[in-house]
């Protein structure tokens, strides 16, 4: 069976990479990620991780013996979304908000294996200590936020800022693997 990645995430590619996923091919989609207006979080990411996934497939075809997963992640802060930071300013906002606070991190997940087609939200609580200026200016200053939802990465530094959690660690990395597994199953296919 062919596995593809419908993400440019080196993070989700190792995740997948330590489940056992040899041959995994990452073709990340090209789209701009846009959804309609009024949709809660998990509808939003379940939504961008369809149309990825979508996307993929109607460039490479569907069949039975290609598998394509794709997700999506954002921070949510207040009912507010929090996606990737578009400079160093923008992250050191977010970082100042989510300091001493506790957030959402929601995922969205796609599947598709020839005619079926899956969707799937994994939402973990995620708990950071307060924080100071010099801090968050010292963690920005190291590029690591720049390209994450929210500013951050928990596998990264940022794991210094991180009190507790409430759900799946995987999921604030960027790829819930219980909720992948489950899904997984659906179309057939088992890990283990």
């Amino acid at each position: 069976m062919e596995w593809i990645l419908a993400s440019a995430s080196p993070r989700r590619r190792e995740l997948l990479e330590h489940l056992g996923i040899a041959e995994l091919h990452v073709i990340p989609a090209e789209g701009e990620e846009r959804a309609p207006a009024g949709l809660s979080p998990a509808e939003l990411v379940r939504h961008l991780a369809y149309c990825k996934a979508e996307e993929v497939a109607e460039r490479l075809g569907a069949g039975a013996d290609r598998l394509i997963i794709a997700a999506d992640t954002v921070v949510v802060l207040d009912g507010r979304v929090l996606g990737k930071p578009r400079d160093a300013e923008d992250a050191v906002r977010m970082l100042s908000k989510l300091s001493g606070r506790a957030h959402e991190v929601y995922t969205g997940l796609a599947v598709f294996r020839g005619n079926k087609k899956l969707q799937g939200t994994e939402c973990s609580s995620v708990h950071f200590r307060a924080l100071d200026a010099r801090e968050i200016e010292a963690y920005v200053a190291t590029g690591e936020p720049l390209d994450k939802a929210g500013a951050y990465g928990i596998q990264g530094r940022a794991s210094l800022f991180v009190t507790g959690i409430e759900g799946d660690y995987f999921n604030v990395v960027g790829l819930p693997l219980c909720r992948l597994g489950l899904m997984l199953r659906e179309v057939d296919v088992v890990l283990l």
